[in-house]
């Protein structure tokens, strides 16, 4: 995969006139931008609308989690808005994973569309051991994320979302099909901001991450093209 195959650039923003700004400011550069619960909440659907016209792709990132019927049903209306990838939280469990990827197969395949990919989150890229056992889960960190994206697997999802530290582990563990993408990245002089287990881009993709999610060193730039060029 070329580098600009593998970016992913998060849009934290809050208005869609911040949003479309900079797709446009970076979409000779960068193919993929993630859409998260702030930039949704704030505009709806029409924000995926919105990017997908500029040419690029779209990473719905709304982890869904619920019961495995309302799962199927959000990702059924996921596949009809036709972004490239959304995700679901592994702890929603295999019934609700399941049903979240034959819904959005079904919707591709009525619609004959491509069907979305259908990511999981393992455990949230701000969370470290310490955090990992006030939720009552005593098993460490890579066990739990190791534990999660086989779940995920058997439920038919097509990769996870996995912090650069269990990246080598669950390639090796899963196998080159499974895709991985890698939130937390951060560039060696970049502040790290409230992630807990992050690397930077080189590293995650030596260890096997598909794609690499950058948020607020690219945002937060004065030269944003500038911070993505040097990612590259």
């Amino acid at each position: 995969m070329k580098p600009e195959d593998r970016l992913i650039v998060a849009l934290d923003v809050d208005t869609e006139e911040k949003a479309v700004k900079l797709v446009e400011t970076l979409k000779n550069d960068v193919k993929f931008f993630k859409v998260g619960l702030e930039l949704f909440s704030s505009c709806g659907p029409a924000i995926v609308k919105k990017i997908k016209e500029t040419g690029c792709e779209v990473f719905l990132d709304l982890k869904f989690h619920d019961i495995p019927n309302t799962a199927a049903k959000a990702s059924r209306v996921a596949a009809r808005s036709g972004v490239y990838m959304f995700n679901v939280h592994a702890l929603g469990g295999y019934d609700m994973m399941k049903a979240a990827v034959e819904a959005c197969t079904d919707e591709a395949k009525k619609l004959k569309i491509e069907k979305p990919k259908v990511l999981a989150v393992t455990i949230l890229t701000s969370m470290d051991e310490k955090a990992l056992k006030k939720t009552g889960i005593d098993d460490n960190m890579e066990n739990q994320v190791l534990r999660l994206a086989r779940l995920a697997k058997e439920a038919g999802i097509d990769g996870v979302i996995a912090s650069p530290m269990e990246v080598k582990m669950i390639r090796q563990a899963l196998g080159a099909d499974f895709l991985i993408v890698t939130p937390g990245v951060r560039t060696a002089s970049a502040e790290v901001d409230d992630q807990k287990r992050t690397a930077t881009p080189e590293e995650a993709v030596i260890s096997g991450a598909d794609f690499i999610v950058v948020g607020r060193p690219v945002t937060e730039a004065k030269d944003p093209v500038k911070a993505v060029k040097g990612i590259l």
